[in-house]
C-alpha cells in the first residue's frame, strides 16, 4: 500500500519537472531567437499603413469620378480613417529604416532631405484633416468635396513621385 502512495506523487513530481524543464527550454529558445530588426519593423508598418490608406481613400476617389454614390456616413468614415492612418506615418520612417531593407520602396532622399519630406507629410496630414471637415459639411459630391479629395490625392502622388522607388 505504501508503494502506490509514493508512486503517484513521484509521477506527479517527475511530470512537473519535465513540464518545467520544457517550459524553460522554450523560454530560452524564444529569448534567443532574433525577431525582425527595427528597420524591418518600420518597413512592415509603413507598408501596412499605406495599404490601409489606399483602401480607405480609393472609395472617395470613386465618388469624385462618379463611379460611386456620395454617402455622407461612408465619406466621413473613410476620411476619418485616412486622417488617423496618416498620423501613424510619423513613426514609420525612423532613421534605422534607411538601412537598405530589401522590401522597402523608400528612396534615400527621405533621409537626405528630411525637412522637405516631413513638410510633405505634414501637408498630407493637414489636407486629410481638411477633407474630414469638408466631408462633414457636404451632402453630395460638391466642388469643395472634389477639391479636397484632389488635394489629398495630389499629396499622395507628389510624395510617391519624389520618394518612392517604382
Amino acid at each position: 500500500m505504501s508503494h502506490s502512495f509514493f508512486t503517484a506523487p513521484r509521477a506527479l513530481v517527475v511530470s512537473a519537472a519535465l513540464l518545467l524543464g520544457a517550459g524553460f527550454a522554450l523560454s530560452a529558445n524564444a529569448q534567443s531567437a532574433p525577431g525582425p530588426s527595427p528597420a524591418r519593423q518600420a518597413v512592415e508598418a509603413r507598408k501596412a499603413v499605406f495599404t490601409l490608406i489606399a483602401n480607405n481613400f480609393r472609395p472617395l476617389g470613386e465618388v469624385v469620378k462618379g463611379n460611386a454614390q456620395f454617402d455622407p456616413a461612408e465619406v466621413q468614415k473613410r476620411a476619418a480613417r485616412v486622417v488617423f492612418l496618416a498620423g501613424l506615418l510619423d513613426e514609420t520612417f525612423p532613421d534605422a529604416s534607411n538601412l537598405g531593407e530589401p522590401d522597402s520602396k523608400a528612396k534615400p532622399e527621405i533621409w537626405s532631405d528630411r525637412a522637405e519630406f516631413d513638410k510633405k507629410l505634414k501637408d498630407f496630414q493637414s489636407h486629410a484633416a481638411a477633407l474630414v471637415k469638408v466631408g462633414a459639411t457636404e451632402a453630395s459630391a460638391t466642388d469643395g468635396f472634389k477639391a479636397a479629395v484632389a488635394t489629398v490625392g495630389q499629396d499622395c502622388k507628389g510624395c510617391h513621385e519624389t520618394y518612392k522607388i517604382k
